[in-house]
């Protein structure tokens, strides 16, 4: 007899967990100035919402925001080697949790409160396509926190002190990173 066994922790636990592990791993994505402008436009309002609600900060505890995690995502978006099915998936899911709050609440999602946020995210979870927009978007969150700042997430370092995690050293300087080489490579491939 086989079955399957739940386990609950905690948002909290579950990114130290996750992060600890991945504190190792390469990320891509383009560093990138963040306009403010662009902050204030769907669907990076929205977008910035679930990460904030998803990654809140707390006590001697980073958020979202304090890592930056909207710019890291916007820089992955622009990426020339971004995956287009997870590109439309991340601007699609906006227009579904919209709607689905639309309807429920009569309300956009930044305009609900945490308790019906947290309501309308678990709804989506449910899913199948809400679940991968959910997962696609924490793997963002969690590599905004371990990646080396010059990717355009980790502000100063933030989630290394908060993790307690020592840098590789060298660093990567910024015409080294991942994202130039990849354009590079991307721009004579198709030049």
């Amino acid at each position: 007899m086989s079955f399957k066994r739940r386990y609950t922790i905690s948002r909290r636990d579950f990114i130290r967990i996750i992060s600890s592990s991945l504190a190792a791993c390469p990320v891509a994505s383009l560093a990138a100035k963040t306009s403010t402008a662009i902050e204030e436009k769907e669907p990076w309002r929205t977008l910035s919402a679930v990460q904030q609600h998803l990654l809140p900060a707390g006590k001697a505890v980073p958020g979202a925001a304090d890592i930056n995690a909207l710019a890291y995502l916007q820089n992955m978006l622009r990426a020339p080697d971004m995956a287009e099915e997870d590109r439309l998936l991340i601007y699609n899911g906006v227009g579904w949790l919209n709607g689905l709050s639309q309807q429920q609440k009569k309300k956009d999602f930044i305009e609900l409160d945490f308790t019906d946020r947290e309501t309308l995210l678990r709804q989506v979870e449910n899913s199948r396509k809400g679940e991968q927009w959910l997962s696609l978007l924490l793997t963002y969150l969690l590599e905004a926190l371990v990646s080396d700042p010059v990717y355009g997430g980790n502000t100063n370092g933030i989630g290394w002190t908060w993790l307690q995690h020592q840098p590789g050293f060298p660093r990567p300087p910024k015409e080294k990173t991942y994202p130039h080489l990849a354009a590079r490579r991307y721009r004579t491939t198709k030049g």
